[in-house]
């Protein structure tokens, strides 16, 4: 029986030698750094993007000439716990808006077989709107389709249209209402928003 011990093999890979049999110091790598230094480098960037103000989103510019500026009285009860108008409410406003405007819209557009329903709703808030406060709603046409139209709207101060608390559009399509099928856009709106289509 054999008592000599087993040699293991070194978890390490031999250290290098130069001519003369002096072992050869390893350089340190970028990785070998100390982990706190690391950790100090990775905090500190973090923290800067922490500090970093969040990119506005681009103002939507006034896509085409206006439909209608429907002027709004914004009520007290529009008003939520911070004294603002609650983010629902401008989608009333925009609702009543487009409302006024299809009553001024000259022919048919709205019978037993044509109806428009919501098919889409964008809304960016750009400001907040605190009492007393009088608005404008300005609607515009952005495109039309085979039976849809998407109408541009910016809520603006009355005083000073510079002054934009939201912007966005709205997607709306004739169905009839009896199929739910979608139905070829009236000519009363095609023509009413072909007349502001540039």
């Amino acid at each position: 029986m054999n008592n000599d011990k087993q040699k293991t093999p070194s978890r390490h890979a031999p250290r290098k030698r130069d001519k003369s049999g002096k072992t050869v110091a390893k350089a340190k790598s970028p990785a070998s750094a100390p982990r706190a230094k690391r950790d100090d480098r990775a905090h500190a960037a973090t923290e800067a993007q922490r500090e970093r103000p969040p990119q506005p989103e681009p103002q939507r510019p006034a896509s085409l000439p206006g439909l209608a500026a429907i002027p709004m009285h914004v009520r007290w009860r529009d008003l939520d716990a911070f004294n603002h108008v609650n983010n629902s409410s401008y989608l009333t406003f925009l609702e009543e808006a487009r409302l006024q405007w299809l009553r001024t819209v000259p022919g048919e557009w709205f019978h037993a077989h044509a109806m428009p329903v919501m098919a889409a709703v964008e809304l960016h808030y750009r400001k907040p709107i605190e009492w007393p406060a009088e608005v404008d709603v300005q609607l515009s046409c952005e495109r039309m389709g085979r039976s849809s139209v998407t109408i541009g709207n910016r809520i603006v101060d009355r005083n000073d249209a510079s002054i934009v608390y939201a912007d966005g559009n709205v997607v709306m399509v004739w169905v009839d209402p009896a199929t739910s099928a979608s139905v070829p856009l009236p000519s009363a709106i095609r023509n009413a928003c072909g007349e502001h289509s540039g």
